[in-house]
Parts: structure tokens; sequence; C-alpha cells
């Protein structure tokens, strides 16, 4: 117990000497509590001598990770969605996500290989059995929804990046010729015989012919995207592959996927000269055998640049990061909810985002960003989006989950590195931008009453006053 009051004391005495510096810096400081969002405060040094609720030290040389971006998915319902309001509105949700001087800044985003769940129906690119060449391929569905949504983020941005994945393969490439995996009669025609929840065994037809064409379709999907000047950045093979779902899906087992990624997509992609990078993602799933049963298959690791995770992927991503040290890293697909839309829901995915990055993640994505007063898609699920838009008064709200969002990627910008920080660290993470001299914290204050906070960096300090059930995103200006 003494030398624990001890260690508090110089604790308190480095805090203190370091006072004199509090004028020094320049900080930017905004807060955000359920009913009193995205406030810009006024930094002004606390001058007491008195320990504060929460202390926390940072060292700009203790880095770890480098960030890579944020973002959402583009999907059908939520250009839909869009779609409802009038042009200038359009704009300015747009804008809000997208733009590089305001908004969130989003930088790196998602999109569907075909159906998902937030497709307004079925659909592959290339439906046509036996079209092993891949004749009839085509992207021309794309060009209603998809494609303008990305035209748009890009005319905001013209350097976001865009990565797909693929939720099932053309229907014919499967054993039940279906886009399901488990039979639902109010959403889908799955026969009974071929509803399975099995997981571990691959319903894809895993034989020469269909291994050559998937891998054929990939790069059919990048070149067609590449001409209508939408680069894609990376190939996630699979959406959850160990996920049987009554929409668009497709189970894999591990080493089969180790066989399509090593002996076709990786060498189709290398034979192409494609730039694209291909991705092991995205992993739902917390066993580390999942991962490294594909990794491991002959030379597959030399093509895979990443690996993805969501949902109960979160229990794999600290195994893979200790046993792949070298691999990129990147949350795919934030936690829905159930449509609240609610400070709880941000609170949760909060603490997503802090278990994430924490375990080595370079990047985040929310899921929809858009969409309408329902948040259903077409398979029955409400889930959370960024912003929501009734679709009888055509009125727009911007969800508590937007703002938190925008506490880390309006600050937080690519090439920005995680910092190791030290003290009461449960509720707050650290980001240091070298190209501005630049440290970013975001601290959530979990408790209902206001806590005083001290940050030591690099032995000077930011004390402030956070406001009960509070976001809080600090920029201190090191310069």
């Amino acid at each position: 117990m003494n030398i624990f009051k001890g260690l508090l004391a110089l604790g308190l005495i480095a805090f203190s000497a370091c006072k004199e510096s509090q004028n020094s810096l320049d900080v930017s400081w905004v807060s955000s509590t359920e009913n009193t969002v995205w406030l810009e405060k006024k930094y002004e040094s606390v001058l007491n001598e008195k320990a504060a609720d929460i202390s926390i030290s940072i060292d700009t040389n203790k880095q770890e990770q480098e960030i890579t971006g944020f973002g959402g998915c583009f999907n059908e319902l939520g250009w839909d969605a869009l779609a409802m309001v009038t042009p200038q509105e359009k704009q300015q949700i747009l804008n809000d996500l997208f733009s590089q001087t305001e908004g969130c800044k989003f930088s790196l985003c998602r999109m569907p290989i075909g159906a998902n769940d937030y497709a307004v129906d079925w659909y592959s690119h290339n439906e046509t059995e036996g079209d092993f060449a891949m004749e009839n391929f085509s992207i021309e569905r794309d060009k209603k929804r998809l494609i303008p949504y990305i035209k748009e983020a890009q005319k905001i941005n013209p350097e976001i990046e865009v990565w797909a994945s693929p939720w099932c393969p053309p229907s014919w490439m499967k054993h039940s010729k279906h886009y399901a995996c488990k039979s639902n009669p109010e959403f889908n025609d799955l026969p009974e015989e071929w509803s399975s929840t099995e997981e571990l065994e691959s319903r894809f037809i895993t034989e020469p012919e269909y291994f050559e064409a998937y891998a054929l379709y990939f790069a059919k999907f990048v070149e067609a995207y590449e001409k209508e000047g939408i680069p894609i950045s990376a190939v996630h093979v699979q959406n959850e592959y160990n996920s049987a779902q009554n929409f668009p899906s497709c189970v894999w087992k591990p080493e089969d996927l180790g066989v399509f990624i090593a002996d076709y997509l990786g060498p189709k992609f290398k034979a192409d000269q494609l730039d694209t990078e291909i991705w092991l993602g995205t992993v739902e799933r917390p066993q580390i055998e999942r991962v490294s049963n594909i990794l491991e298959y002959k030379n597959a690791e030399d093509y895979v640049k990443g690996v993805g995770f969501q949902w109960a992927g979160k229990g794999a991503i600290e195994a893979v990061h200790a046993k792949y040290p070298e691999m990129e890293l990147m949350q795919t697909e934030t936690e829905c909810g159930d449509g609240s839309n609610d400070w709880k829901a941000a609170e949760y995915t909060f603490n997503l985002m802090k278990h994430y990055f924490e375990n080595g993640a370079n990047s985040y994505m929310y899921w929809n960003m858009v969409l309408d007063e329902t948040g259903k898609s077409q398979w029955g699920w409400k889930q959370n989006s960024m912003i929501s838009i009734d679709s009888n008064t055509k009125a727009i709200k911007y969800n508590p989950e937007f703002y938190l969002m925008k506490h880390l990627s309006a600050f937080v910008a690519p090439g920005s590195v995680k910092l190791a920080a030290s003290g009461n660290t449960n509720n707050a993470l650290a980001f240091y931008n070298k190209a501005n001299n630049e440290v970013t914290i975001l601290a959530y204050n979990n408790t209902s009453e206001a806590q005083e906070l001290a940050l030591n960096i690099n032995n000077e300090i930011v004390k402030v006053a956070l406001d009960g059930k509070s976001f809080n995103t600090l920029a201190v200006s090191l310069n």
C-alpha cells in the first residue's frame, strides 16, 4: 500500500511539474452528449493542484499500427434512401460523409460484389449457368445505384479508396444453385433439402473449372470497375465465410478458400497484373484456425495483404495479430444493432472501436451509412445507420453513431499512428499525426457526472472537464 501511495505521489508530482507548459499548446476540443452533439468547446487551462479523475500519459515515440482510413459501405438501399430527399439535402449528406475539409472525411469504403442483404433484390454479375469463360459477365445492374453512389463520393473526395467483397458467387457455382444457404419461406425460395447451417462445409462447387471461372469473375469485376473510373483497392474473398444466411451467402471450408486463393485467385491477379490487393475477409468467427488454415495452405499467405474482421471475428483479431504481425487488419462491418439508432448503440460501438484498435486494426468500417427510417433489409432485419431518412416526412436524422464516427474519422487522418498510452485508458484512444505533429485523443466519460481529464503528452499537460456521458475529441498541436 505504501509503495502504491509513493507511485501515485510521484505521478502527481510529474503532472504538477509540467503545469507551466499548458499555455504553449494549441488544443481543439469537440464534445458530444446524447442531447448536445458536436459542441466545439474553447480550451482553457485548468490550473489546480488536485488530482484529476482521469489521468493519461502519452509519449509520441510509443507508436503502434498505422491508420489507413475510416468509412462505411455503399449499398443499394442506401442510394434509394438518398433519392427521397432534395438534391440540396442529398448533397449535404454526401458532404457530411465524404468531404475532406468538413464532415466525417471518409476515405476508405466498402461495396458488395453482387447482391447482399441491403441490395434491392438478388443478383450476381453473371447468372448464365455454365459460362465458365464469363462471356456474359456484366456490371450493368450496378450502373443504376452502386456506381452513381460511388461516383458522387468521388466528386467530393477523388482519392477515396473502394474495396469489395461478395456475399455470394453466381448461384450456379453453388451446389444448391441458389443465393441463400438457409431456407426461410418468408424471404427466399431455397428448397428445404438445400437448407443447412452447418459450418466448415463448402457450398461452393470445389472443382477446378469452377475455381478458375470464379477467379476470372473477380478479375472481370476489377477490370470493369476500372473502366468506370473506380479503382478497386482490394477484394475480400468472401463475406462471413462461416455463416449460412437466408440472404446471399456462401459457406466455405477454410482449406477450400486456401485452394482458391493460392491456386487460382492469386495467380490470376498476378498474371493479369492487377494492382488490387487480396484480403482474407470477412472473418466472423473467433477461432484462429479458421484463418490460419487458409493462410497456411501452400503459398496463400504470399497473396494475402490483410485480414478483415466483423461480429464474432473480434474474438480472433488479437491472436491473428500476434501470429501474423505483418498482416494489415481491418474492422470490416461495425455491429449494426437492431435499428435503435440511440446513444446506447454509440456506447457499444465505442467499445468495439476500442477493442479493434487496441488489437492492431488499421481501419474501421461502419455498415450502412444511410437508410430509410425502417432500417430494414430486403430480408427482414432492422439495422442501425449513421443517417436515417423518413420515407413519409423526408426528415433527415443524424444518429449518435454518425457523431461517434466523426469524432475519430474527422481528426485521425490516414497515415496517422495509434499511440500506446498509460494510466486510466479504459475509455480512451490516442493517435499521432506526424505530418502536422498533432496528437488526437478520443475520450469517453462513461459516468453521469462531470470528470476532469488530465493528459500528459510528452511532459506537457492538458486538463479539461468532461461532461457526464460525453464523447470528446481533443486535437493537441505540439508545434
